[in-house]
């Protein structure tokens, strides 16, 4: 039982895995379950076995993206000391990740286009995540703030809101317009700020 178990759990992941991908890149509409099967090599019944319909692949794709996304996120985070390099290391990742086609871009983005009434658990899901990612930026800052690093005028939550708008943003411009021009522009820019709440001490700059 532990080992059909566990082996329905990996089959259940490997079509997560596989899928994501496609829903990434293609949309909810435009990708169909001949789709999954193809990437899979799985019949139509190995994929409905393992769940209920196309949108539940779809909600389990997205959390899969997201997670792992934020934990490269959180990576890149750890490695830092400062709330400045910390913060600086998320605007430098921004930047290469919009060089990374391989995946089809930002899943917040992606998923989001389709976001609407008609989903509104993927509505939620992405909702949700957006405000995870937020919370990250204004949990630096916060800490900054208290480490004595960044003057107390530092507004933690806003910034957040502004630093996360704006680099999505830039992602969807720069895929369409097939530039980094705008993501330069506004990673440089969002620097700028940074620095200029910095409390001026050597150790700092």
């Amino acid at each position: 039982m532990v080992t059909t178990l566990k082996k329905a759990q990996r089959t259940r992941q490997f079509i997560i895995e596989k899928a994501a991908p496609l829903f990434n890149q293609k949309g909810f509409a435009g990708t169909s379950i001949t789709d999954i099967m193809e990437v899979t090599k799985l019949a139509k019944g190995g994929v409905y076995g393992n769940f209920e319909s196309k949108a539940e692949i779809c909600r389990e794709s997205f959390n899969y993206l997201a997670m792992d996304l934020s934990d490269r996120l959180d990576k890149v985070v750890a490695r830092e000391r400062t709330g400045k390099q910390k913060l600086f290391a998320l605007l430098d990742f921004y930047e290469e990740y919009l060089l990374q086609d391989d995946a089809g871009g930002c899943p917040i983005l992606n998923f989001g286009v389709e976001a609407d009434a008609a989903h509104p658990v993927i509505k939620e899901q992405v909702n949700n995540v957006i405000w995870l990612f937020q919370g990250r930026i204004s949990r630096i800052v916060q800490q900054g703030i208290e480490a004595g690093e960044f003057l107390d005028s530092f507004p933690a939550e806003e910034f957040a809101i502004k630093m996360f708008t704006m680099l999505e943003g830039a992602l969807l411009i720069g895929r369409i317009q097939e530039s980094y021009e705008q993501m330069r522009l506004i990673t440089g820019l969002l620097k700028a700020e940074i620095r200029q709440y910095l409390v001026m001490q050597p150790s700092a700059l």
